[in-house]
């Protein structure tokens, strides 16, 4: 294979890029018609992940946790992701879904402005003027352009659940969306990477 000037050699490959951008890359042979419709029928969802930092976990002397889940946005998940040295309050929010899509169409100011009216509506106050502000839309990202994974709509699992983790020739898949443990999560995607590399170690033996 070969991308960008470099050249690898190998007798095994594991693609690992989310499962909806699979088919970006060239295959030579191509691959089935039933795993490339599979790739086109996993749909990625959509977040705006959101770090709103402060000089200290100021919520927790008021007694919250930092935890934080409601149906009204577009702010509907919360946690607090401050260091263990407390030197610094961390709280991170999550825009999902039909919020986010409609999120992401806002101006920067707009976006910043609807967060943390979200994190004072939550946390109070002093909430409204965090030191840093830090916002990933996954969408926007070109190898994930969406999170926190991909999903297959109604009949999708029935159709093409039995091609997620099938090998092709010498190429194997890993992936999140391949794991079927903490699908989509982190978790999912180291396990997903373990399970590949033993199929590799199976089939070279």
């Amino acid at each position: 294979m070969s991308g960008e000037g470099i050249e690898i050699e190998a007798r095994r490959a594991i693609v690992a890029v989310p499962v909806p951008l699979a088919d970006r890359i060239v295959y030579s042979p191509s691959l089935p018609g039933y795993r490339s419709q599979m790739h086109q029928r996993m749909a990625p969802g959509a977040v705006t992940k959101i770090h709103c930092v402060y000089d200290r976990p100021f919520w927790r002397a008021n007694g919250s946790n930092g935890r934080v889940m409601t149906d009204v946005g577009p702010i509907t998940v919360t946690f607090d992701n401050s260091p263990p040295s407390a030197n610094a309050g961390v709280l991170v929010g999550f825009v999902e879904a039909d919020e986010a899509r409609q999120f992401c169409r806002l101006s920067e100011e707009a976006r910043r402005r609807a967060a943390l009216e979200c994190f004072v509506r939550f946390f109070g106050p002093e909430a409204a003027n965090p030191r840093e502000y830090v916002e990933t839309s996954w969408s926007e990202e070109e190898w994930t352009r969406g999170c926190y994974g991909g999903n297959f709509p109604p009949g999708g699992w029935t159709r093409y659940g039995w091609v997620l983790r099938e090998p092709f020739g010498r190429i194997h898949w890993a992936g999140a969306e391949t794991s079927t443990v903490w699908m989509n999560y982190m978790e999912g995607a180291v396990r997903s990477g373990e399970r590949a590399a033993a199929e590799v170690i199976a089939a070279m033996r």
